[in-house]
Formats: C-alpha cells, sequence, structure tokens
C-alpha cells in the first residue's frame, strides 16, 4: 500500500488538504485503494484551519520517515520560513526516495528546502512574480498547471491540485484507474499535458461588465438576447461574439445559468414554493423551472431543497 502524508500547519488550507484526501484519502465502493492517506504536523494537537475550525492531527515530523508521497497542501502565509525540523524531515524523506508534492502556495515551502534549484515549478498565478523573485534560481511556469519532474512535483492554484493528484495516480496505476477516480469525484478526465492559459490577475473592464450587471439585477424580468443586446446597443451576433469571447458561452446559456443559480439560492434560503421562486427567476411557470433546473443540476427543485435547504 502506498504511504501518502500531508504536512499541514496553522493555518490549514480546507481545499487543499481536501485535493489529497479526495484523490488518496477516500474509500470508495467499487474503486480499489491503493493509498493510505494520513496527516501529520511538527507539533501533534489542534491545528487552526481556514474554516475557522480546529482539526486534531496525532502524529508528528516522523510520519515522514516511511511516507512514499509527502504532500504540502499549501504553505500560508507564504513568506512563513521552514523550521529547521521541518526542512530536515523533508530533505530526508526526499534522500531516501519519497515523492514530495506541492498545492497552491505550498511550492514555498518546498522552494525553501532547495530542491527545487535549477528546476521548473509553477503556483498559483498571483503568487508567480513573488516566487521567482525570492528563489531566482527556480524556472517558474505561472502557464501550467502542474510540473512533474518524479521526485518534486507542483501544482498552480488549489483547483490545479485535483490535476496534479491525478496525474500521480495515472503514473502510479494507469490512466483507467485515474479515470475511474475522476468520474466518481465527477470531475472532467485529467488533463495530461499539464498546460492551462495563464489567468490574467485583473481582467479588463468593460460595458460587458455593466450589461452582466444589469441582467443580475433583472432575472425576475422576461429579458431577452434581443434585449441584452439593445442595452449595448450591438446587433445579436455582435453580442454572441463577446460573450463567446469573454465568457466561453452564449448570451442565453449564461441568462438560463444565472436564473437557475438564482433558483438554488432561493430554494436553499426561503420557504417560497416552486412557481413563485419560477416567477421570481424569470423562467415563468413551475413546469418551466422544473425541466430547466433538472437539465443544469441532475435533480429537481424539490429534492435540491430537500438536500441543501438552510436551517
Amino acid at each position: 500500500m502506498h504511504r501518502v502524508v500531508a504536512l499541514v500547519r496553522p493555518v490549514q488550507s480546507t481545499f487543499e488538504l481536501g485535493c489529497a484526501v479526495e484523490v488518496f484519502g477516500t474509500e470508495r465502493p467499487g474503486v480499489p485503494q491503493h493509498y493510505a492517506f494520513e496527516t501529520c504536523t511538527e507539533t501533534p494537537g489542534p491545528v487552526p484551519t481556514t474554516a475557522g475550525y480546529a482539526m486534531s492531527v496525532t502524529q508528528g515530523l516522523s510520519a515522514l520517515d516511511s511516507a512514499d508521497t509527502v504532500i504540502i497542501p499549501g504553505w500560508l502565509p507564504v513568506e512563513e520560513p521552514l523550521s529547521d525540523g521541518v526542512r530536515h524531515a523533508l530533505l530526508k524523506a526526499h534522500a531516501r526516495g519519497a515523492r514530495l508534492v506541492t498545492i497552491c502556495s505550498g511550492v514555498f515551502a518546498l522552494a525553501r528546502t532547495g530542491l527545487l534549484d535549477g528546476r521548473s515549478a509553477t503556483t498559483h498565478w498571483a503568487r508567480a512574480e513573488q516566487l521567482r523573485r525570492e528563489f531566482p534560481r527556480v524556472t517558474v511556469e505561472p502557464d501550467r498547471l502542474y510540473v512533474d519532474h518524479g521526485d518534486v512535483a507542483t501544482s498552480a492554484g488549489a483547483g490545479a491540485g485535483f490535476d496534479l493528484c491525478l496525474r500521480l495516480v495515472r503514473r502510479d496505476h494507469g490512466a483507467a484507474y485515474a479515470a475511474l477516480l475522476a468520474r466518481h469525484m465527477v470531475l472532467p478526465p485529467p488533463r495530461e499535458d499539464g498546460r492551462a492559459p495563464r489567468i490574467p490577475p485583473a481582467p479588463p473592464v468593460d460595458a460587458l461588465d455593466d450589461l452582466l450587471k444589469w441582467a443580475d439585477e433583472r432575472l425576475g424580468t422576461p429579458l431577452s438576447v434581443d434585449d441584452l443586446a439593445a442595452y449595448l446597443g450591438v446587433s445579436p451576433r455582435t453580442l454572441a461574439r463577446r460573450f463567446a469571447d469573454r465568457l466561453g458561452t452564449s448570451p442565453g446559456d449564461w441568462l438560463l445559468s444565472r436564473r437557475v443559480a438564482a433558483a438554488r439560492t432561493l430554494l436553499e434560503e426561503t420557504d417560497l414554493p416552486v412557481e413563485a421562486i419560477a416567477a421570481r427567476v424569470g423562467l415563468g411557470s413551475a413546469v418551466n423551472l422544473r425541466r430547466r433546473f433538472r437539465a443544469r443540476t441532475g435533480t429537481t427543485p424539490g429534492a435540491y431543497r430537500r438536500a441543501f435547504r438552510v436551517p
């Protein structure tokens, strides 16, 4: 059994840790379990998290002595130095053949060991320049979802942690097993080249932003694509091109998505009947809402409310 150990620290990001837990530490019916997952920390005991609760971690750094894979699921604040104990434990694990894997900001901890010197790595695009500035011997590739050197691997923003973890699964146990895990997690098939377009730090502000805000405030009215085009003073064809270029979708599909999202919120937070919710989000009737809702979410408004109703 391949032993995966996540090194956590206060304040631990729950999402980055969750990526590793979902891929390596969650048992699923009908899916062979090839990994044993554990967590450790420098000082065992309660470890605060970004979600506001503390988790109890009973194992110390000695857990890394027999790990096959060590995961650093984020490192916040990124300026936090490594203690001598953590640095020694990571270097010792690497020296005996364990692979060291980072998710998002965890790369800052790995870079402080020196193991990334002369190699390429990636991180969240918003921290790429800081990583490059603080570690000039590391080649930073912000347009990569992950960079895998075999013995060390890094991933970009938190969501890319899934891509990297599934990449490691694919390398360990083949593409079919990785695809099976992805299917159980309702994720797209693992992206194999590790490349993704770089996300700009600040999207451009233009008239389309005003349109989106204007439409969001009027979901309860019978808005049409022609109405959206008229607001911008462009033809429906030009509007469709702008939506495709900027949002990767059509105006009609965007409008429907926003209406279904608004319906979900009302189902969770109110006791309004389905008919009233349909009218409030601009879908006209309960029949239309049920049809559109099921097509988008795979369930009915009633079942969704029972599952996610906020007390």
